[in-house]
Order: structure tokens, then sequence, then C-alpha cells
């Protein structure tokens, strides 16, 4: 503003024609005296205080512009809240892969993201499940995704060293994050203080990658009454958390090779109730009195249950919370892990298509091998039968003994008594 003024007072002093500036009352000639200016000087002068002026007035009318608008948001009760940091790029992936380098993937026992570069992949899964699948997607199994999943699973190993059986592991790693993101934004835009519905327009931060459509579309889900009841449910439900989680994003996986690494264990995993307790532990090191209780009942069902019980059924921790649990997962040990692939259940893989078609042709073969050799074993006995039958029925049929004189012995089975008396005889026997 010091300059600005100080422009402003030497155009209106010194653009009086004839530009003849007052003499000076010293000796030298001043800066601002006639001999010190020239025409052309004096016009480029003029030019720049007019810009300056102009320039003034155009930042006057966008500060006033900016004070209406913030009235404006503020009259819609702050719905749609200023987020000043953009969509994430994650310039690091970026330009590691234009140089055609792979970040290393590692994984824990249980088959999890850990460090190095485990939090990195998580967070890239995230930005590319935004980008490639709308957020009005309500069936995560739906065929229409695939396209979708093929193209997120394509990016991941374009930047990531990674193996195709952890497929299944990222995929189902970006229905999370879907599901999270689709949460946040009805949370940050759609909800107030209370947890009502507002009306919000579409965030422009997310304008690049949700349309004008795909927003009310979302909006108008979220507005049934069917989504309302399940989610006033699972609000109420997770109000009040019993136990609450207080490790933020670290998850069970990276929290476990955090203390497996401070205590410089050889262990490879923590048994469950050991692990959510300390996902349980404030900032302040402090354990809730209902957190310790838990842990202590653990400790003393685990030194007296079999371990081939727990395997057989329900986790130590399970038991000790009494609550009820959800298929194809285990408590305290965090995403990614299963009842089967912890406890090392021996599993039977379903056959390929290909094997299929294998054991069918192998069967039929056998199947076409046994009506042979049955139809050659019917063709046998029909012939002989009928040979037999034709001998019996002949009439030059004769039996054949042997020929000559052949010794035998004959045996009575009790003594026979005969006794004559006259003409007549009485036998006895």
């Amino acid at each position: 503003m010091g300059f600005l003024s100080t422009a402003i007072t030497l155009y209106c002093d010194y653009s009086r024609p004839p530009f003849v500036l007052p003499p000076s009352p010293s000796l030298s000639p001043s800066p601002f005296s006639a001999a010190a200016f020239t025409f052309a000087e004096l016009s480029a002068s003029t030019v720049a205080v007019h810009f300056l002026l102009h320039r003034y007035r155009h930042l006057e009318d966008k500060m006033a512009n900016q004070d209406d608008t913030h009235d404006a948001s503020g009259s819609r009760n702050n719905v749609e809240k200023e987020i000043k940091r953009g969509l994430t790029v994650m310039k690091s992936i970026i330009r590691a892969r234009d140089k055609g380098e792979k970040f290393e993937v590692h994984w824990s026992a249980e088959d999890q993201l850990i460090e190095p570069n485990g939090s990195m992949l998580a967070s890239y899964i995230g930005s590319l499940v935004r980008q490639h699948i709308p957020i009005t997607c309500d069936n995560w199994r739906s065929p229409e995704l695939k396209v979708g999943k093929e193209k997120i699973w394509s990016e991941i190993q374009r930047s990531f060293h990674i193996d195709e059986s952890r497929q299944k592991y990222c995929i189902q790693l970006a229905g999370k994050r879907l599901r999270g993101f689709r949460s946040f934004l009805s949370k940050k835009f759609l909800k107030d203080e209370e947890g009502k519905f507002v009306e919000a327009e579409r965030p422009m931060k997310y304008a690049e990658i949700i349309s004008a459509e795909e927003w009310d579309n979302f909006v108008a889900k979220l507005r049934n009454e069917k989504f309302h009841e399940v989610s006033d449910k699972n609000r109420k439900r997770a109000s009040k958390p019993a136990y609450p989680y207080k490790k933020g994003r670290t998850g069970y996986a990276r929290l476990q090779q955090r203390i497996l690494a401070e205590e410089k264990s050889d262990a490879t995993s923590l048994p469950e109730h050991v692990l959510w307790k300390a996902a349980r532990v404030g900032k302040n090191g402090a354990v809730v009195e209902a957190v310790q209780n838990v842990y202590d009942e653990c400790e003393t069902l685990s030194q007296t249950l079999p371990s081939t019980e727990v395997q057989d059924c329900r986790s130590v921790l399970s038991r000790v919370l009494n609550v009820p649990e959800y298929s194809g997962r285990v408590r305290g040990k965090g995403f990614g892990v299963t009842p089967s692939s912890f406890y090392k259940k021996p599993k039977t893989k379903n056959p390929t298509n290909k094997e299929v078609m294998e054991t069918l042709v192998e069967l039929r073969a056998q199947v076409l091998e046994l009506q042979k050799e049955n139809a050659r074993y019917r063709e046998e006995r029909c012939g002989s039968e009928a040979k037999y039958t034709s001998d019996r029925a002949s009439i030059n049929c004769q039996p054949k003994f042997p020929e000559g004189i052949t010794p035998c012995q004959l045996y009575l089975s009790s003594p026979t008594y005969r006794s004559w008396q006259g003409k007549s005889a009485q036998h006895f026997g």
C-alpha cells in the first residue's frame, strides 16, 4: 500500500501539462525535477500508475466477492467445509514408475501387509479405487466391476513387486477403502453434527473423479428409507464401543510388527488377546480397567484350555468376550486373517475345469472298458450254456464211461439180514 500511495501522489503532482515541475531549492537537480524527467519517462510512469490503479480496483472487487461467497456458504450451516489439501497423487510412486522402478512389498506371518512399503501400497489402493470404481457401487461382487478391478490390479503390478497370489487380498482391501470413502463423503458433506442429512452440492475437490450425475445418484441412495434404517442401526452400535480401538490407521499387522521389533523377539506373531490389549492402549500408556480384566481372563483361560480345543472352536479372546463372531475373520488379528489360514486347517482345494474334464475322460474310458469286458463275458457264458443244452437234447448223446475194468468198493451204511421161510422171503434191515 505504501508503494501504491507514492505512485498515486506522483501521478497527481507531475501529470499536469506541460509537465513543468516546481524548481528545486537545492543547487543540484532533484530526481523529480524537469531536468530529471523526459516526456517519454513521464508517459511511461503515467501508464504504470494507471496499471497499478486498475490492479488495485481488481483486488478490491475480488475481496468483496470472496466476502459475499463466505457469507453465502455460512448461510448453509457450513455443510461443505473448506479443504485446502487437494487429491493425493502419490508422486513418489509415479516418479519411480516413470524410472522403471518398483517397490518391494513385505508380508507378515499371517499374510498381512507390513512395513516397509505396506502403508504406501494401502494408500495407493485407496487412490486407485476412487478413480476406477463409482461411489454408487452397492455390491462389490458385481460382474460390472470386473473391468475396474482388473485395472486396479494392473496398476498395482506396475509399481510394486507383488505375486499373483496376493490379488485377492488387494482387491478385498480396495473394497474396504471404497466403503471408507463413501462413509467419509456422507459424514463430511451430507450430514450435520447431529447426524441428520442436509442438502449439499458436489464437493469440488472430488470433481475430477465424481461426476454430477454420479453424485446425484449417490445422494439419492443415501436418502432411501432402507439405507436410513441400516445407517441408524450401525451408528448406534458403533457410537459407544465397550473397548475402543486407539491405534488409528496403524492396524493390527503393523502394530504387531512394531511390538516385536521393540522387544527384539524372534517370534513371528503375538497371541490374539495380547495384540488386542495393545491396540487399546492410549498415547499416555494407560490401560482401561475393563480391557485389563479381559486380558487377565484370557491369560487364565489360555493356561487351562487345550490348544486343540482352541483350534477346533473359538479363540480364547472370543470365548472371554462372549460376543457373536463374524465368519471369515479372527478377532484381534485385523484385516486379511481368516480362521483357516490362522489355525492352519487343511483346506480342500476345488478342482479346476481342466482337471474335471480330464477326470471325466478317464472315467468314460474305464466305463467303456468295463462294458466291453461285460459283453465278452456274456457272449462266452451264452455260448457255453447253448452247448450244454444242445448236448442234453441230442438223442445221440451217450454217457461216457471209462473203458476196461475199474476197481471199486461198495459200502453199506448198516448191515442187512435176510431170512427165508418156505417160498416167502423176509427182509430185515
